[in-house]
């Protein structure tokens, strides 16, 4: 997949031996802490050091973020020569997170992926819908959250994002049968160009040979929806191509339970906050109460997450929610599986 689809990626290079460049835009007192570093100034406008080592790098950029109050409004730029003709200008907290967390950099730039796969299953007969496809560094060295913690801290998760789409795609090549459905979150906020970016994702199921039908594009941090008329408008293109959609999370933001009629999710799962004792909890059972109605009115399918025993599991099966996720179902691996369900029918 193109990174031109997605925003906010640039690729940026820390050598192990080069040129540190600051522009601190007449900010006296970021250029006293530059003094204090021997920075040499080259214009008004640009002061400059060169670095040895790794090491003396990670050292210019902690005394500046311990100097200063904060660093991402400050732009800088490493390079290899002392003045090149042009910079690849980053802000300086980039930079700082890109030198720090190196490593995890490395893994989101080349490091082999796979998608750990957990079942989603129809209440009401116990068959399997679909598999959530989840993120995993294929050696486990590092957990998910950190990973996208990482990614987010140096303006990569743009690039992650698309990379987990597509293995997400690819993962089911023969392991998932027609009709059973993959899961795939995404990040709104990444794409910057949604004609271009569906396009691009559809062109990626032909590749592996998946039908656009059995893809499901789950928005990942509802909660924090900004643009509404964006997210539309992504939503919108894949439905286009053919594929569903999905809302994560419902319930943290209850402002978008007034939107669902224009948004027009095929799905929307409820935060498993909402699902851990709903059955002894009447202020959660009249919240998924709620919600059902709504959903049903609007024909979406409500997905319960986080079901981890059988007083909860047998509880939404009663009230009528569509489907279940959660390791009572069964836990993410792999190989499509589940764990807690005997008469679960697993056909793929």
């Amino acid at each position: 997949m193109d990174v031109m689809c997605h925003s906010n990626f640039q690729p940026l290079i820390i050598y192990p031996e080069g040129y540190f460049s600051i522009f601190p835009n007449n900010d006296m007192k970021l250029i006293k802490v530059l003094n204090k570093l021997y920075f040499s100034q080259i214009t008004s406008t640009h002061y400059c050091i060169a670095y040895k080592t790794k090491a003396d790098l990670k050292e210019y950029l902690s005394f500046i973020h311990y100097e200063m109050d904060n660093i991402s409004t400050y732009e800088g730029s490493i390079h290899q020569e002392e003045l090149p003709d042009s910079f690849d200008i980053f802000s300086l907290k980039t930079i700082y997170e890109h030198t720090f967390h190196e490593n995890t950099v490395d893994i989101i730039k080349h490091g082999e992926f796979i998608s750990f796969l957990q079942p989603i299953v129809n209440l009401k007969n116990e068959s399997i819908l679909g598999f959530e496809s989840l993120l995993r560094v294929k050696d486990q060295s590092i957990f998910p959250s950190q990973l996208f913690e990482v990614a987010k801290k140096t303006n990569m998760l743009s690039l992650l994002d698309q990379k987990a789409q597509e293995v997400a795609i690819q993962g089911r090549y023969n392991k998932l049968q027609k009709g059973i459905k993959s899961f795939i979150n995404f990040i709104p906020s990444t794409i910057s160009n949604p004609e271009l970016c569906i396009k691009q994702t559809y062109q990626i199921a032909m590749k592996y040979k998946v039908s656009p039908d059995d893809l499901v594009f789950e928005v990942a941090e509802t909660e924090n929806i900004v643009n509404l008329d964006h997210l539309i408008n992504i939503l919108k293109k894949y439905k286009d191509y053919g594929m569903k959609v999905a809302l994560d999370d419902v319930g943290l933001n209850f402002s978008i339970l007034d939107k669902l009629s224009k948004i027009q999710p095929d799905y929307l799962s409820i935060n498993k906050k909402f699902i851990q004792d709903c059955h002894l909890n009447e202020d959660k059972q009249a919240f998924l109460n709620s919600i059902l109605q709504i959903a049903n009115k609007l024909n979406i399918c409500v997905l319960a997450k986080g079901i981890e025993h059988k007083g909860e599991y047998d509880y939404l099966k009663l009230l009528g929610v569509h489907l279940g996720q959660g390791y009572y179902i069964g836990r993410p691996s792999e190989t499509p599986s589940t764990l807690g369900l005997k008469n679960t029918k697993l056909n793929v």
